[in-house]
Parts: C-alpha cells; sequence; structure tokens
C-alpha cells in the first residue's frame, strides 16, 4: 500500500496538500510527470491535475527527463535538483526517474482542469460574503 502527500498548486490561488491513501493512491503508481491525473483522486472531483514532480523518501527529487521510477546518479548543469553557483559547473547527483513508483512520498501537481466548486469551498473554508466584506472596507 502507499500512501502520498499531494501538493496542489492552484495557479489563480494558492497550494494545498492531501494525504492520499489505499486504492485512490495505487491509481499513481505508474503515472510520470506531464500526465495528467483526475482530481477526485486528490478529493477535488471535477478538476483535473498534471503531475510536476515530487519527491522521495529521502528527499531526492525526481527529474522529468530520467526515465523509469529508479534512482541514478546524473552529471546536471542546470534543472530540477541542482542550482549551479557559477555559469559551466557541472555535478553528478543522485535523482529519480520520472515514473512514480510506492517509495515517492511527495507528488507536486498543478491545476489545469477547474471543476463547478471552487477548492476552499470543497474544503469547507467558504469564502466571506460579498456584505462583510464591504462592511469592513467602511
Amino acid at each position: 500500500m502507499a500512501d502520498f502527500k499531494v501538493v496542489v498548486a492552484d495557479p489563480k490561488t494558492k497550494s494545498y496538500q492531501f494525504d492520499v491513501t489505499g486504492a485512490e493512491a495505487n491509481k499513481l503508481i505508474g503515472k510520470s510527470i506531464g500526465e495528467s491525473v483526475d482530481g477526485a483522486i486528490a478529493g477535488l472531483p471535477g478538476y483535473t491535475l498534471k503531475i510536476t514532480g515530487g519527491s522521495d523518501k529521502s528527499g531526492m527529487v525526481m527529474r522529468p527527463d530520467l526515465p523509469g521510477p529508479r534512482r541514478q546518479r546524473l552529471l546536471v548543469a542546470n534543472g530540477a535538483g541542482y542550482s549551479p553557483v557559477a555559469k559551466g559547473v557541472r555535478r553528478r547527483k543522485m535523482m529519480r526517474g520520472k515514473e512514480i513508483a510506492p517509495d515517492i512520498i511527495q507528488i507536486n501537481t498543478v491545476v489545469v482542469g477547474y471543476g463547478d466548486k471552487t477548492i476552499e469551498k470543497i474544503l469547507g473554508g467558504d469564502e466571506e460574503p460579498a456584505g462583510e466584506v464591504e462592511a469592513a472596507e467602511e
């Protein structure tokens, strides 16, 4: 059984974190960076989420250009998981492939398709009514 923390970044508002366990988590195994998944996996029915990255239990980042779910030492000059200190500097770093495996802990996603309700309403934190906002401004 796999357990994931799914971080959903909404470009219109902010990011949210959901714990996904059981059968819903098993639906994510085998998916890759760049694929779209149904938001119902994270409790967001009607939404479409695009996988943008993640990390495993020891903090190794997923690299979109490394195939498979395994860890591998790559010579990198830039990109996910490495920021060079000067131009032209390369370094060999341990990275994880782009495929989701059971030992991945966090999966980063971004909203690409919106549902009928806002995420705030789905989570139960309704926005303030317009009347209260106007009263606060006066």
